[in-house]
């Protein structure tokens, strides 16, 4: 009796199970880094404002169910997808590491965020307490350290987009939010549907679930759609010509300010220039006109060659001209300042830059940072803010300022309005930061400015881009950068207040008691579930 022995071939290994596991621990750090990636690319010069919208649904994906520790981590690698090349303009002369400590630092915020996302994303409608969580965020960030930094709120990258008009209705805050509700909406509709189709027949629609996920996505559309009678660029008070001048700096970086003089001369001379186009006919006549920030780092009050170059260009035009100067008093600290300068009577009003820029006008902790970066002592003397609101009258004209920075802040631009301003300056310096996309980020938030206060804006800047927006939102003349050139305009005047501008915090204040109390609901129902088994035990 023979045997015949058939020859086995050998299996294949398998994969080896912990090499899927720690493959599979690097989706979800890869998907986070990624939403932020996908928030930083819908930002300006970028017109892709909807890219917020996949953004934050990959980012709810990312979070949801996550515990604490997880949630954190998670945000913070948003974060740092996001604001690490959104504020890469911040190294552009000092290197790279104020500009990782300070997209890091801001980044914490967001690891905070993503702790409350969690939390909040078994909750019944949580879409809605998620966006409520992420405008706490911003609402904390900028207002602390230093008196916060609101750079990358997600309203600044919408200037383009379909909700734009909630700017009217309640500012940054809700039109952020509608952005956030409206992503994390949208990751919950494929959710539902993906559960749906998972389910054995017969099949169940969960109504109630569904109807949150649509009403998340449907709601901040219709919203905006309703809130498109607030835009309005029509002239309710008449209008004014505005001129706005871009004298360009010899040089770039921060360096600039070396050649002071070369600075005030190049402003000077393109207002001289105005002033023969003018006559000439090729220019209408302005009603006033606008020099940007630092057009005269050589303080009027004490240098009289300043005074005199100042004073011959605005006497040429022959109309108010705004200069932006730094002022150096005996002792004290500096002061960025507006001037309004009369062809007649010379300087006659100052606005005091408000809102001061940590490490960029002023050195906190200054020994301590010189730890890490000489570059401090660049900043021999600090600058101090100002405590008045600025509005001038120009040839009848109320003109709200804000200097730069300003900008970002909430506060900083309402307060023009509520004081009377039918058109808002934002003149600004943004030759320290060369070509980099810095000035885009900014024009976007003076246009989302317009929209919220329903105001022109004009925003002249020593370097470019220099802009005209109207109340719509809409830039109708900008310049090229570092290209000396005027900007002049018939822009609309206006004096109702949008919703916004008249409930000013309000509508922020609602969105963060939301996510308070989103935050509270899980508090109390983990203590019940944390007690339930003692008392199980106890009977």
């Amino acid at each position: 009796m023979s045997t015949t022995i058939t020859p086995v071939e050998p299996a294949e290994p398998a994969p080896a199970p912990g090499g899927r596991r720690r493959a599979r621990r690097f989706v979800r750090p890869g998907a986070a880094a990624l939403s932020g990636l996908l928030l930083f690319a819908s930002f300006p010069p970028r017109p892709l404002w909807w890219l917020a919208l996949p953004a934050f649904a990959l980012l709810g994906w990312t979070l949801r169910g996550r515990r604490p520790r997880a949630g954190f981590g998670l945000g913070f690698l948003a974060g740092l997808g996001f604001l690490l090349p959104l504020l890469k303009w911040t190294g552009e002369e000092v290197g790279p590491l104020p500009w990782v400590a300070l997209a890091a630092v801001s980044a914490l915020f967001i690891g905070a965020v993503g702790v409350g996302i969690a939390a909040v994303s078994r909750l019944p409608a949580w879409p809605v307490f998620a966006a409520a969580v992420w405008i706490l965020g911003e609402a904390a960030r900028a207002r602390v350290p230093f008196g916060g930094f609101p750079w990358g709120k997600i309203a600044f990258g919408q200037a383009d987009g379909v909700f734009l008009s909630l700017a009217a209705v309640g500012g940054t805050p809700v039109l952020g939010f509608a952005v956030a509700l409206c992503g994390f909406g949208l990751y919950e509709v494929v959710r539902q549907v993906l559960a749906h189709r998972a389910r054995p027949a017969p099949r169940q629609v969960p109504r109630a679930a569904v109807a949150v996920a649509a009403l998340s996505v449907l709601v901040p559309v219709a919203g905006a759609l309703a809130a498109l009678p607030l835009v309005d660029d029509s002239a309710e008070d008449g209008t004014a010509t505005v001129a706005a001048i871009q004298g360009n700096v010899p040089r770039l970086g921060l360096d600039f300010n070396a050649q002071r003089r070369a600075v005030l001369d190049n402003h000077a001379a393109r207002t001289e220039q105005l002033a023969d186009d003018v006559k000439a006919g090729k220019e209408p006549q302005p009603d006033f006109v606008l020099w940007p920030e630092n057009s005269s780092d050589l303080d009027p009050y004490r240098n009289g060659d300043a005074r005199l170059v100042i004073d011959d260009a605005v006497k040429k035009i022959g109309v108010p001209t705004v200069v932006g100067s730094v002022l150096s008093p005996d002792t004290g600290k500096l002061r960025n300042s507006l001037i309004e300068w009369d062809p007649a009577n010379g300087p006659v009003a100052t606005y005091d830059k408000r809102h001061v820029q940590p490490f960029g006008e002023y050195i906190p902790m200054r020994s301590f940072v010189r730890i890490f970066s000489s570059d401090v002592d660049r900043v021999r003397r600090d600058f101090g803010p100002g405590d008045k609101v600025g509005v001038f009258d120009l040839a009848g004209t109320k003109v709200g300022l804000a200097t730069c920075y300003e900008a970002a802040f909430d506060w900083a631009v309402r307060d023009t309005v509520t004081h009377g301003a039918r058109l808002i300056a934002v003149p600004s310096n943004n030759a320290t930061f060369g070509r980099s996309e810095m000035t885009y980020q900014q024009l976007a938030m003076s246009r989302v400015r317009a929209v919220e206060h329903s105001r022109s804006v004009v925003v002249p800047v020593t370097s470019g881009v220099s802009a005209m927006i109207m109340p719509d939102g809409k830039v109708v003349e900008q310049t090229k950068m570092f290209t000396p050139d005027a900007l002049v305009r018939e822009m609309p005047l206006r004096s109702s207040q949008t919703p916004a501008t008249r409930m000013g915090t309000l509508p922020e204040a609602l969105l963060v008691a939301i996510a308070v109390g989103g935050l509270g609901w899980v508090g109390a129902r983990t203590v019940r579930a944390r007690r339930s088994p003692a008392a199980d035990d106890a009977g």
